[in-house]
């Protein structure tokens, strides 16, 4: 144990010198560089991250005391029922000539919106800030993921009015918050930090830890000026697309990491060289912004995809898929739900004949295979760099994420079945070249139908879609996105009794019921939100408010549960229609499906340059056309129940960054 410990005392006293290296061998343009072997590195690597398209705010000061003064104290979520109202009365107690406008009262500004996007409930709330005069904002409470953003928007709100702000959050949420502040222009953000998991206290320990811990830091966040510190951590630290750094493979990737721009794994150098090659493939040019990507807003350049796709180990001729996943990043449907604790994992979907050019694998072990899986490393980077999402900042997964993945439709084997390969179903051509991205919270649970019967394959799946929700045992929301991924065998069973997905999905959305005794259960007990009282509001009251609010109906018992011998059975729908991808795809030689709930789709038409096909030919490939296929098919004209990128592209908010 001595040999071991003093072994890893010099290792500490090595890297504290490498550290103090860094600092001395860097540049007066902040470039860094320390010995090491001479390579191609030694010309520099590019930053993979982009300026901030978000400039900070003059804060108001603090007040010096809260006598006299209206408060609005708002926000709804885990708790706030209990903690809200002590904390009404404490400041009432201590500063009886306050006022208190409650959420009822006042509202809030829930989730702080993009820039150049309209959102009518910030609007409002700040519109009545300035009606009631008030002085203070207290919100809260931000327990999980996505309620801490949306808490914090009435303080961004609050701050933006000229008024001092503070929010309340639970351990491990109050960096997310201050992120969410500093992404919107608040560089310094005031935290009442809850001791726990709101949700898991009782309401005796709530109150005693408003009362003693939560209000102390209140009182203290309103009237306290900012300090010294806190007015030096406020300062910008952008950093520009440039040259930051040379040295050896091992140092950049320890200079990287260090610097939280990758996700523990090695990467490719990013050099010049690297990325204009990755530049050939696209008509952008390297200064021309994609997207400015929340939470972040960072200006995602074409240079800065083509780093981040350096980084990942792609190929250059991904540079087109790679500008389209970066475009995607931009929808609230895909993205509302990344920052969430229940850990969404993004991913795509291919269809096209690009992917079939490029040899992505749509068959066994296809999110794995080596060219698919550099797609779903650059989505982790992407996420990282370009969307500026951090593991234990603002991004909450209780227990971490997997990777993410790229899946490709096989679409000549939709087209066999006469069923419109997903992005005709989005109303794209066939040979159009189509990204969509989506998010899951789980993968690898599939369902191995043992029958060849439609109908019992149908029934099947519609059972796995009622077990298979976004929060476990059905907790949480009633309908849900969830992607089914079909192998072809079984696909071609169902197409004998479905003659399009969209019949499928039909048939689906009618059988797929949870009794609502079930429904009532998980919602009652696992509420992803706060929980109930029992002794003011009991289960059997609840069922009843779940029945009004989800259409419960008295139906045939599923077929799943005609064991009980029961003929009927109050039953909750749990698919709706357009929330559903259904994907061929998969081992051709299995019989499987597999349910995988999540988020929201968007889909993106992938941009070729003019060049393609003289860069391809180049590159060893065979000519796009020749992976086109042939089909009496149209696409599909249904209007969705989500919308896509192309409908959204024309909006000011994208212009805003274009």
């Amino acid at each position: 144990m001595v040999k071991i410990y003093t072994a890893l005392v010099f290792l500490s006293i090595i890297c504290w010198m490498q550290n103090i290296r860094a600092a001395e061998d860097c540049d007066e343009s902040g470039v860094c560089k320390l010995p090491g072997a001479a390579s191609e590195t030694d010309n520099g690597v590019l930053s993979p991250v982009g300026l901030s398209s978000i400039k900070a705010i003059k804060q108001p000061q603090r007040l010096n005391t809260l006598n006299g003064k209206n408060i609005a104290l708002v926000g709804g979520s885990f708790m706030a029922s209990v903690t809200h109202p002590e904390l009404k009365r404490l400041i009432l107690r201590d500063y009886p000539d306050a006022k208190i406008y409650v959420l009822s009262e006042i509202g809030s500004a829930g989730p702080w919106p993009g820039p150049g996007v309209i959102r009518r409930q910030k609007d409002d709330f700040m519109k009545k800030l300035k009606e009631l005069k008030i002085d203070a904002v207290i919100s809260g409470n931000g327990g999980c993921g996505l309620c801490t953003p949306k808490e914090m928007g009435s303080c961004i709100a609050a701050e933006y009015s000229g008024i001092p702000s503070v929010m309340i959050a639970a351990p491990g949420f109050s960096d997310q918050a201050r992120l969410t502040a500093r992404t919107a222009g608040v560089m310094m953000t005031r935290i009442a930090v809850y001791p726990g998991a709101f949700s898991a206290h009782t309401r005796d320990e709530l109150l005693k830890n408003t009362r003693n811990i939560l209000y102390p830091q209140i009182v203290k966040a309103l009237t306290e000026p900012f300090s010294e510190a806190e007015k030096s951590s406020a300062k910008s630290n952008n950093t520009a697309d440039k040259i930051v750094y040379k040295g050896s493979l091992d140092e950049i990737n320890l200079y990287f990491t260090q610097n939280g721009w990758t996700d523990g794994l090695p990467i490719i150098p990013p050099t010049a060289a690297r990325v204009a090659e990755f530049m050939k493939y696209t008509d952008y040019k390297p200064e021309d912004v994609i997207a400015a990507i929340p939470p972040a807003y960072r200006k995602a350049t074409a240079e800065l995809v083509a780093v981040n796709g350096v980084m990942a180990g792609c190929p250059p001729e991904y540079m087109p898929i790679l500008i389209a996943f970066t475009k995607a990043m931009t929808d609230g449907d895909f993205r509302r739900t990344l920052a969430s604790t229940h850990a969404w994992t993004p991913y795509v979907i291919l269809n096209g004949p690009l992917a079939r050019q490029l040899e992505l694998d749509c068959g066994q072990g296809e999110i794995s295979n080596i060219r698919n899986a550099k797609i779903g490393r650059f989505i982790n980077l992407a996420m990282l760099n370009l969307g500026g999402y951090h593991i234990k900042e603002n991004r909450m997964g209780t227990f971490g994420y997997l990777m993410p993945w790229c899946l490709v439709e096989d679409d000549k084997a939709a087209v066999n079945l006469n069923w419109r390969p997903y992005h005709m179903q989005q109303g794209f051509q066939l040979n159009d070249n189509v990204l969509t991205a989506g998010s899951s919270l789980n993968w690898g649970n599939n369902l191995a139908p043992a029958t060849a019967k439609p109908q019992k394959i149908m029934e099947l799946m519609a059972q796995d879609a009622v077990e298979k929700q976004q929060f476990a045992i059905g907790s949480g929301m009633p309908f849900v996105y969830r992607a089914m991924l079909i192998t072809g065998n079984v696909a071609r069973d169902l197409a004998k009794g479905y003659d399009s997905k969209e019949n499928l999905e039909q048939a689906l959305i009618a059988t797929a019921r949870q009794p609502l005794d079930a429904r009532t259960y998980a919602n009652y007990w696992a509420n992803p939100g706060s929980s109930f009282n029992e002794n003011t509001y009991s289960l059997h009251r609840h069922s009843y408010r779940i029945a009004r609010k989800e259409n419960a109906t008295t139906t045939a018992v599923p077929p799943w549960l005609t064991w009980t011998k029961l003929k009927t059975m109050e039953t909750v729908p749990v698919m709706q229609s357009g929330k559903t991808a259904i994907i061929i795809t998969g081992d051709v030689n299995r019989n499987k499906t597999m349910c995988v709930p999540g988020g929201g789709f968007t889909s993106v038409k992938i941009e070729l340059p003019g060049n393609w096909d003289e860069l391809m030919e180049k590159a060893g490939y065979k000519p796009l056309k020749s992976f086109y296929l042939k089909s009496d098919l149209t696409p599909s004209s249904k209007p969705q129940q989500f919308k896509n990128y192309r409908q959204r592209k024309n909006s000011e908010s994208f212009k805003r960054f274009r």
